[in-house]
């Protein structure tokens, strides 16, 4: 039995409920392909009403042409390299994914090269800094005085703030001398702590 439904020409509005439809019936994650940025945001925001617990992705295409003289904005290379991590790491509840035609024909690496490009940390555990610190830059981190947006990081002393794309708000790392001593969630903001 095939696991793939192809639907196309439906109204707008009711495609939302044709997609939780399928996932209810079928248990199936979606991927729907949506004609421009404006529908994938309309459809994230209809999902989202009839089913706030459903976890929905949305995956932008890039805002320049390749080889462009402008690089690409920072908050879009956050959310496709924050999804291509997320599904890396095989997401096994159910969700959609949401995108446009153009990202779909755009490249992408493949789940093994992602995963290969990960820096693992546990708190309690030997944390080589000066590994850390040369995989942020290698992974085209912009070092700043206080970490704000997506991309940046910074280091004072034995504390290393990070704002990693997955995530929405950035990490601060304690280090005590080569241990990890605590990893935290902190407001870009305020720079305070949230958990």
């Amino acid at each position: 039995m095939s696991t793939e439904i192809l639907v196309s020409g439906t109204p707008e509005g009711y495609d939302a409920k044709i997609i939780l439809n399928e996932i209810k019936h079928q248990g199936n994650s979606v991927i729907h392909i949506a004609r421009d940025d404006k529908r994938m945001r309309a459809m994230g925001d209809a999902l989202k009403f009839f089913k706030p617990d459903l976890s929905v992705f949305e995956f932008p295409s890039w805002d320049c042409l390749p080889y462009d003289r402008v690089s690409p904005n920072l908050e879009i290379s956050s959310a496709r390299m924050g999804i291509l991590s997320k599904f890396a790491d095989n997401i096994a509840k159910e969700y959609v994914v949401l995108t446009t035609l153009n990202a779909v024909l755009q490249k992408v690496p493949c789940s093994s090269v992602v995963k290969s490009y990960g820096f693992k940390a546990v708190v309690g555990r030997n944390i080589n800094e000066s590994n850390l610190r040369e995989f942020i830059v290698r992974m085209g981190f912009t070092k700043s005085s206080t970490v704000r947006e997506a991309g940046e990081y910074a280091i004072r002393g034995g504390i290393i703030d990070i704002f990693p794309p997955r995530y929405s708000n950035p990490v601060r790392l304690d280090l005590f001398g080569t241990i990890l001593d605590g990893a935290r969630l902190f407001d870009p903001e305020t720079q305070l702590t949230i958990k």
